[in-house]
């Protein structure tokens, strides 16, 4: 396949794609017809500019660049492409502009290295420099341009012209890569169309044209600093343009634009500096030394650092004088050129030495100034002016001030005096005031009229009245003064841009053209009509944002769609509303416009004016926004925020925000920066937030509470906050919820009753300012003594965590602990109970509970939540009323004194121990307090089995028998343990006899007990049975007969060795002593003793007998025994009374209360305390004697 071929191939592709892989197929066709082949440029030229059409501002982009390097290969080609450059420069998009503007900065150069080759011009060559010439007209004007980039490639691009339209001179420093670039030194002075002097003039005015840019109050940073590299770079390559440079410099640093931050101001300072060392380093730059050494101290450069960039002395001596002039043989003696035909009107005059002549313009202005001021500034002047100035400085320093001012150094001196004056000059002359510039007015004037008087030279014989301008696509046809036959061959000169073969060719005109008279093809527009019209021109505006966002035009866009849609009726509002909707995030600032426009147009009919349009627009964008899914970004809270005005629907709608549970927070937040940020009305939008305090949505009022919180901790707004919560408070004395309650605006009763909801209603907001304000809790015991039932039902239930989180510390509280109010016992109960639940109770609060019992109200509940911060006395005098309360209240005293709450902390140290509280339980005088409840009450002791073991009840026992009387509720108390511990057997077998001993049956109750006691533990109470005196054994008996036939039993299995001993009177009388002796050790050892004693004797007389009979009887043969024949006892054996009994010895116990009252007689038996007492005749106890006479009577019966 040729190259041409594979051209041909390529080209088909890239017609037919639309992705990215056309640039990489049109380069590979660049390569091919410009480097590899260039011989196929000019045959496939038509088809690669035809891509200038293409949507994709790439192909566009590579289109210029395809222009520049074709010309740039065969500068012919300039002729027909010139004219496409030309219309890419016009392009509506910014990057396709910037790409031509850096393509013109190289082809101009081309295009004058061109025409100075060609010492022949014709027609086309000479249309086709008018028009690059043109273009480069267009690229200066870009400099005020809306578009920063476009800007900065303009100042480029005159920085090259000003570098190509001036002559090189021997200090010139030519970068490398230009070395070969063409410049105004190498442009001969007889040539026959390009006038030297004509181009140096249009070079010194690009440079005005420069400086004037840089000097404006509104450039930006990014421009500014390209303008200062472009500056730097036009000394070091033009020294002739060094004094322009530098005064430009000073201009910039005595009047940096105030527009700049403080950081862009920096920068700045920072360029100018790095800036003038590089212009410091140029060897031109001696006679300026004075002039830069004082800029560059101003911007704080160190005078080490100034000195090591001094141009080298050496260098400079070592230079010839005469080089300076190197360029005055080319024009001292310029000949006359001749006069070609197109130049007869023209004269040629002598080409002057190139020179800096716009140094005669602004720096001689600015020295005349200079030299006036210097001898002005006396010590009494400058302090005269300090005084004066002092009025109209600012209050604050600004920023760029701040950031450029630098300390005088040598204030005083000649030099600092001279540089103050050339400052002064500088501002002076920027403000168009002072000597100089009226001096160098004049003197432009004397000038110009010489120029009038006699013309110089032109650079070109233009044709500008010809040249449309205003055409993009083609240059045939523009309108001209002169007549029909003139016109057409100079549209045959214009070159025409090469247009694709799809498109018709524009044709121009050929003959005059009718004046067009707009009367003649207008016709007046129905309303219809001109609603529509208005509707779609809004509409085209609306579709246009991206081209006009390219454009740079999109402020004046949004500023003309707020006017107009401020004008127009709903629908056109409607249109707009969904279209900022639709992306808000990207058209914040078109609502933002409407939004102000309207309430600028009522502003301006103020007061007479309507806020419904605003309103309405308002209410619009809020509802809308309400609407959309995901408002992370905060754009409601910033539409509401920079609002000029929040009317009462808006702020309804702001409420609905906050009642959305997913956007609570963020709803929350912009109510909140509104009562912050608009004063004014705070209290308006305060209000919509304590009205969420008490929404039926927990989420939505949980958020309003902690912001309110925060609110209140604010000084200005707590008194309302306050006052609002009470409001509602005081709501809860009525006998019927108010209707406020329930939306209505008249505090007016309905005829529903209080439910629980409505009265938390009025609660939520005062129980969560109660913690921050102890003060309030006062309030509340007012209202609370005047509600009704189920309303302090309520409150009692809700106001566990607000108190705690008051602390029983609370000066407050203990003074309403101090001072309860007659009817808010129960709730100051509570709060004690609140308060002491978890922790234990502070002495202060021990204290003034105590003096409220003591000396006000001595109600027993109040003394129950300090129960453990009072003294072991005052716990056992409280004890008989406290019992007698609810069971559940009994309950829980008994968890406080025994340790046995569920809660945290539960480290206190009760007042009474488990068995100090049941042996006070047992010693409760009958009076006080009714058996019955005494029982219950040890009953609760006796469940808490963790709290009391068998060791505590051993003990408890021990001290109850002990005392003297006997408790009634003893043997109670000895049944119970045993049932609950069965290994107390032996324990209370010891317990047993000492009661023997203590003459149990004087106390009948007690007696009964004990008898029931010894009836349950047989047969291990068979011992302590027989112990008794005959009479008391024998009431035993009849109290419970079933004891006799086992104890007999018992008795029987004796052997007579056992029954020996206790023949002997072994107890004394009982009324020889009244009081009663601790015998039984003393029994149980002799009793011992004797049966081991008559075991042994009775075993060797029972051996004896044994014998005897085998030796009378050797041959009788035993008799079977009888089945009735009863067998001998065998002999018994020691029965001990342990303490510890095992368990497989001693038999099961259980008893209920139902058994127990049974087994006492019921209540009117051992729980009828009023029987209670000893007989009345005191009985002594038989002697053993009359006891085994019983016995031996029963076994002879036997």
């Amino acid at each position: 396949m040729t190259t041409s071929e594979k051209v041909v191939d390529l080209l088909n592709q890239a017609a037919l794609i639309v992705n990215e892989s056309k640039i990489t197929i049109l380069k590979q066709v660049q390569e091919l017809i410009i480097n590899k082949d260039p011989t196929l440029l000019d045959n496939f030229l038509d088809e690669i500019i035809a891509f200038q059409a293409d949507k994709s501002v790439e192909v566009r982009k590579f289109v210029i660049g395809f222009i520049e390097e074709a010309c740039k290969r065969d500068t012919e080609l300039l002729l027909k492409l010139i004219a496409n450059l030309n219309m890419l420069l016009r392009d509506e998009n910014v990057n396709v502009v910037k790409k031509a503007i850096l393509a013109m900065t190289q082809l101009y150069k081309v295009a004058l290295q061109w025409m100075v080759k060609s010492r022949v011009i014709n027609e086309m060559q000479e249309a086709c420099w008018e028009m690059v010439s043109a273009m480069a007209n267009e690229i200066i004007q870009l400099l005020d341009s809306d578009n920063d980039g476009i800007r900065t490639h303009a100042i480029k691009f005159v920085e090259g012209l000003i570098i190509t339209l001036s002559p090189r001179m021997p200090e010139s420093e030519v970068p490398k890569r230009h070395e070969n670039d063409i410049s105004l030194d190498r442009v001969p002075t007889d040539h026959t169309y390009i006038k030297y002097n004509a181009l140096w003039e249009e070079g010194k005015a690009a440079l005005e044209q420069l400086l004037k840019f840089m000097v404006h109050p509104a450039i930006s940073s990014i421009n500014l600093t390209a303008a200062l590299g472009s500056l730097a770079s036009i000394a070091r390559q033009r020294p002739m343009f060094m004094s322009e440079v530098i005064q430009a410099y000073e201009t910039l640093h005595a009047n940096l634009p105030p527009t700049l931050a403080k950081s862009q101001v920096s920068s700045v300072r920072k360029n100018l500096k790095l800036h003038l060392l590089s212009v410091l380093k140029h060897p031109a730059s001696v006679e300026f030394q004075a002039q830069i050494t004082t800029l560059l101290m101003d911007l704080g450069t160190q005078q080490a650092e100034i000195t090591r960039n001094m141009p080298n002395l050496k260098d400079l001596r070592k230079r010839p004088r005469d080089e300076r002039r190197s360029l005055s043989p080319k024009t001292d003696e310029e000949p006359t050129l001749e006069e070609d035909d197109e130049d007869k009107d023209l004269e040629q005059g002598p080409v002057p030495t190139p020179k800096p002549s716009i140094q005669s313009s602004t720096q001689s202005d600015i020295d005349i100034t200079a030299e006036f001021l210097q001898p002005l500034l006396t010590p009494d002047n400058v302090a005269n002016l300090v005084l004066i100035s002092m009025v109209y400085l600012p209050e604050n320093m600004p920023a760029s001030f701040q950031a450029t001012y630098t300390p005088v150094e040598s204030a005083g001196t000649e030099v600092q005096i001279k540089h103050l004056a050339r400052l002064m000059a500088t501002q002076m002359t920027a403000g168009g005031l002072g000597p100089g510039v009226e001096q160098i007015k004049q003197a432009k004037e004397v000038i110009k009229g010489e120029k009038i008087a006699k013309p110089e030279g032109v650079l070109i014989k233009r044709r500008l009245s010809t040249l449309n301008l205003g055409q993009a696509i083609s240059v045939v046809g523009a309108a001209s003064p002169a007549s029909p036959s003139t016109e057409a061959p100079q549209a045959k000169r214009r070159p025409e841009p090469i247009i694709p073969s799809t498109q018709p060719r524009l044709a121009g005109a050929s003959g005059r053209k009718k004046i067009f008279r707009l009367s003649d093809v207008i016709k007046p527009l129905t309303d219809t009509q001109k609603e529509k019209l208005k509707m779609a021109a809004v509409k085209r505006i609306l579709r246009s944002e991206k081209a006009v966002a390219y454009s740079g035009a999109a402020h004046a866009r949004v500023k003309i769609l707020s006017s107009l849609v401020t004008q127009f009726e709903v629908p056109l509002k409607q249109e707009i509303l969904a279209f900022i909707l639709d992306d808000i995030r990207n058209r914040l600032d078109l609502a933002f416009a409407w939004l102000y426009q309207e309430y600028n147009t009522y502003l301006s009919q103020y007061p007479t004016g309507s806020l419904n349009n605003y309103d309405e627009c308002l209410i619009g964008l809020l509802s809308g926004l309400q609407e959309k899914p995901d408002q992370k970004d905060g754009i409601f809270t910033k539409v509401v925020l920079e609002a000029p005005l929040i009317t009462e629907s808006a702020l309804e709608v702001i409420r609905k925000y906050c009642e959305d549970e997913s956007r609570t927070y963020l709803g929350m937040s912009t109510l909140r920066d509104l009562i912050f940020k608009r004063p004014s009305r705070q209290f308006e939008y305060l209000h919509v937030l304590l009205d969420l305090s008490s929404h039926e949505k927990d989420k939505v009022r949980q958020q309003a509470l902690l912001f309110i919180k925060r609110m209140y901790e604010k000084d200005h707004l707590r008194e309302y906050v306050e006052k609002f919560a009470l409001n509602y408070l005081q709501l809860l004395v009525h006998p019927n919820p108010p209707s406020v309650l329930f939306g209505a605006d008249k505090d007016t009763e309905v005829a529903a009753p209080w439910t629980d909801e409505t009265i938390k209603h009025c609660l939520y907001l005062y129980l969560a300012l109660l913690p921050q304000n102890h003060k309030l809790i006062h309030e509340l015991a007012s209202v609370y003594t005047e509600a009704i039932a189920d309303i302090k039902r309520t409150i009692l239930r809700v106001i566990e965590q607000p108190i705690r989180g008051m602390g029983m510390n609370s000066q407050e509280l203990l003074k309403l602990v101090k001072n309860c109010p007659k009817g808010a016992e129960t709730l100051v109960t509570r709060c004690l109970h609140s308060l002491t639940d978890k922790v234990p109770p502070s002495p202060e609060l021990v204290k003034r509970v105590r003096d409220l019992y003591n000396k006000r109200l001595p109600d027993v509940r109040f003394l129950i939540p300090v129960l453990n911060g009072l003294e072991k006395k005052e716990v056992i005098q409280a004890l008989p009323k406290l019992i007698k309360l609810n069971p559940i209240v009994v309950k829980e005293v008994f968890n406080r004194l025994l340790g046995t709450q569920h809660g945290e902390g539960n480290s206190t140290v009760s007042p009474l121990n488990p068995g100090e509280l049941l042996i006070a339980l047992h010693n409760i005088d009958s009076t006080k307090c009714d058996m019955k409840s005494i029982i219950k009450a040890t009953n609760l002791c006796f469940a808490e089995h963790n709290v009391y073991t068998s060791e505590v009840l051993a003990v408890v026992m021990q001290q109850l028998m002990e005392q003297n009387p006997l408790p009634m509720l003893l043997m109670r108390t000895v049944i119970q343990s045993l049932t609950m511990y069965p290994r107390l057997g032996g324990f209370v077998m010891n317990i047993l006899a000492r009661l023997i001993l203590k003459q149990v049956w004087k106390y009948p109750k007690v007696w009964e007990g004990f008898i029931k006691c010894c009836q349950r533990t047989k047969p291990q109470s068979f011992q302590v049975i027989l112990q008794l005196p005959p009479q008391q054994l024998s009431a035993v008996f009849e109290k419970c007969p079933e004891l006799r036939e086992p104890l007999l039993a018992h008795v029987r299995s004796f052997t007579p060795h056992q029954v020996g001993p206790l023949l002997k009177p072994n107890l004394p009388d009982p009324q020889e002593d009244a009081e009663p002796q601790p015998l039984l050790p003393r029994v149980s050892q002799d009793m011992i003793a004797l049966r081991l004693a008559q075991e042994k004797a009775l075993k060797r007389q029972l051996e004896e007998e044994q014998k005897l009979k085998q030796q009378q009887q050797p041959q009788q043969p035993p008799q079977p025994r009888p089945a009735g024949s009863p067998t001998p006892p065998p002999a018994e054996e020691l029965v001990d009374l342990p303490e510890d009994v095992p368990e497989a010895e001693t038999p099961t116990i259980f008893i209920s209360m139902q058994e127990e009252e049974e087994s006492f007689g019921g209540e009117n038996s051992l729980l009828d305390f009023s029987l209670e007492g000893p007989w009345p005749n005191k009985v002594a106890p038989p002697s053993l004697l009359h006891f085994l006479f019983v016995f031996l009577v029963e076994f002879a019966r036997w």
